[in-house]
């Protein structure tokens, strides 16, 4: 076995990936740009190498900077993780002259499959079912749209090279064509190296069900059951689960049997995934073949107990694998999160900044199930602008979907994050969402039910009713300790109150509480009751409580009578005042926002690209006026409405924070 693996990436992966090598008594060697100098995954692995300038063009994805710290240091093998140089076959082939095993697929096989194009070809000439395109090269903008006509629109125009949502856009129409061509190319180019584009037919309404496969060098090959990854945003899986609630064993056998003899065909070795679509009728497409470990690991790992990282190591010290295909268990059903750090209020866009709290719940035992929490990031850490924008991927096990999601629940509401916007509202939603519960989701989910973006959750009248019976309580523990605080009166209990307002979410209660050592009962003005206990102190950010004997977890921030309440992707302000002061407050004027609707404010912090239009120009709705570049994806500012720009702040080259003002409107 290797005395020594380099893991050639970043952030939760090279984290991940160390784990196991600590397991199996391997050391370590991590590499890092400028920015990741304090970078967890630096602070785990046993050594580390400094490789460049922030941009991963720079760094992370130049092979002789990884050859050279290979060579300071004598590492035997080196595992890629995923994006970066994880399907890039001239690094395998440098790692082969070097005499270092790359912990992946031979570099043919990369060549092969590993190419989007290349894949397509061998999985029709295999006679493996595949979605309709052109997979020539395609030179311009011209071209692409000739192509797009003849496949018929819409189309899903990808870059080769391309992984992890990069370098993907669809087309409804021409124009979508044009634009679409060139910042894919853009993308792709800035994140793979490799500009190269093709467009395939865009299938409506489809789920995104994967194979994971695992294969030797001495002609062995399993599937280790499916994923499904029907959740995604700018086609970037969100929330992954195994198995799937959709396939039936005639299905899943029939996509494990194929996806392994198109592994074969190839002559793959290591993990990889075969993709696929599948309709209502559950007839399956090949999309294309990921040569290297996926995100969404863990949860195949959860269901059946393989380490797929210790097998992708195996395999490269040129083990046999000891698991056949009958020793493939399905135990249970294992569900993914994906944190973000992206604003879902601002359609996703991502965030940048520091981490002034960031705890997740404790891995482990959680009720029914089990916690496992993938994560490269600490508290005080930086997220920054020049990698992908996830933080941590949130696991959760149980025997059965539905335990598997409620565990899920609790532990997204233990999840405390602040200091920069980020998902945790959002897919908490999604586990409450009736068709997410119900399995029929699609890759259509999120543009289907959040078509306005998403605003947060609003709570049904009970799930208020339970949160202010919480609260009140709370304020009156709160209550207490600041007479305590005061001194002037022996019994602080008595100086407390019983009868409060408790207003949130445009929802007013009147209660009355009845206190005893053990808890409180809450009496609601018509007629019911909630009993509340915990063990909450005022200053904590979460709060543990029962309300008639169900779990209830809240983040919990003070505010001027009351708390900010964040709880199942709901972010409440509830105000807990006495019945004259709610009198009063309700005399108050409502403060309104600043009017910014003759602006355009930059939504995230990034880097203008180019400036589309000039002062005095008109423009009309849904005009492209400028390009942002933020955590390698470009995004295109459009006009709301017809208007004429009456002065342009910013230029090409110039970096933006957050609601910065690009430009102003007559």
């Amino acid at each position: 076995m290797f005395d020594k693996i380099l893991i050639a990436n970043r952030g939760e992966i090279a984290c991940r990936v160390i784990k196991t090598a600590r397991a199996m008594g391997i050391k370590t060697v991590a590499v890092y740009s400028d920015a990741d100098k304090n970078a967890l995954h630096v602070e785990m692995a046993d050594e580390a190498i400094h490789i460049g300038p922030p941009p991963a063009n720079q760094s992370y994805i130049v092979i002789d900077k990884i050859m050279d710290a290979i060579k300071q240091t004598g590492a035997q093998a080196v595992h890629p993780g995923y994006g970066f140089l994880s399907e890039n076959a001239k690094f395998a082939e440098a790692l082969e002259a070097a005499g270092v095993a790359f912990v992946g697929p031979p570099k043919g096989a990369i060549e092969k499959m590993g190419d989007k194009i290349t894949s397509k070809k061998i999985a029709q000439e295999a006679g493996v079912s595949t979605v309709p395109g052109y997979m020539g090269l395609i030179e311009d903008a011209d071209e692409a749209v000739k192509i797009s006509n003849e496949i018929g629109y819409p189309v899903m125009i990808k870059a080769s090279a391309g992984g992890g949502g990069k370098g993907m856009r669809i087309a409804w129409n021409d124009d979508d064509c044009r634009e679409g061509f060139q910042s894919s190319k853009n993308e792709a180019a800035n994140s793979f190296g490799d500009d190269r584009i093709f467009i395939e037919k865009f299938v409506t309404q489809p789920r995104h069900i994967e194979i994971q496969v695992l294969c030797d060098a001495h002609g062995n090959g399993i599937y280790l059951n499916e994923r499904e990854c029907s959740i995604q945003r700018r086609n970037q899986k969100v929330v992954e689960e195994a198995p799937s609630p959709f396939l039936d064993e005639e299905t899943r056998k029939a996509m494990g049997e194929q996806s392994v003899a198109l592994a074969k065909a190839v002559g793959y070795t290591s993990a990889g995934t075969v993709e696929f679509i599948v309709d209502g009728e559950r007839n399956f497409y090949f999309l294309e073949m990921n040569t290297r470990l996926q995100v969404e690991h863990p949860v195949t790992e959860l269901i059946t107990g393989v380490d797929l990282v210790e097998q992708m190591i195996r395999v490269a010290n040129g083990e046999p694998l000891t698991i056949k295909q009958e020793d493939v268990q399905r135990n249970g059903w294992a569900i993914e999160n994906r944190l973000y750090a992206e604003d879902p209020y601002r359609g996703f866009l991502p965030s940048i900044g520091r981490l002034t709290r960031y705890r997740p719940p404790a891995e482990g035992k959680l009720g029914a199930g089990l916690v496992r929490n993938d994560t490269g990031v600490y508290e005080g850490g930086e997220i920054s602008m020049y990698y992908d924008p996830m933080i941590a991927k949130l696991c959760t096990w149980a025997p059965t979907r539905a335990e598997a999601i409620e565990v899920m629940r609790n532990a997204l509401d233990s999840f405390e994050v602040e200091g920069i916007g980020h998902n945790l509202p959002f897919v908490a939603a999604v586990m409450d969402h009736p068709k997410f519960i119900s399995g029929e989701m699609t890759t259509a989910f999120i543009a289907e039910e959040y078509p306005e973006g998403f605003e947060g959750v609003t709570l049904a009248e009970d799930g208020l009713k339970k949160i202010a019976a919480a609260c009140a309580a709370m304020n009156r523990v709160a209550e207490i300790r600041r007479t305590r605080v005061s001194g002037r009166l022996d019994n602080h209990e008595r100086r407390v109150g019983t009868e409060w307002n408790v207003a949130l979410q445009g929802a007013s209660f009147d209660v009355s509480i009845d206190a005893d050592p053990a808890g409180s009962t809450v009496k609601f003005a018509d007629g019911t009751s909630a009993r509340v206990e915990g063990d909450w102190t005022p200053g904590d950010s979460l709060a543990r409580m029962l309300v008639d004997g169900e779990g209830l977890v809240l983040k919990v921030d003070k505010i001027t009578q009351g708390f900010r309440i964040r709880s199942r992707g709901a972010d409440l302000k509830v105000h807990v005042r006495s019945p004259r002061q709610a009198e009063l407050a309700q005399l108050m004027p409502e403060k309104l926002p600043p009017d910014t609707s003759k602006m355009l404010l930059c939504p995230m912090p990034g880097l203008v690209v180019k400036i589309d239009v000039e002062e005095g120009q008109e423009v009309q709705e849904g005009q492209a006026l400028c390009t942002i570049e933020a955590m390698k994806m470009e995004n295109i500012l459009r006009a709301e409405k017809k208007g004429v720009v009456s002065k342009i702040n910013a230029a090409a080259g110039d970096s933006l924070a957050v609601d910065e003002v690009i430009m102003e409107f007559e």
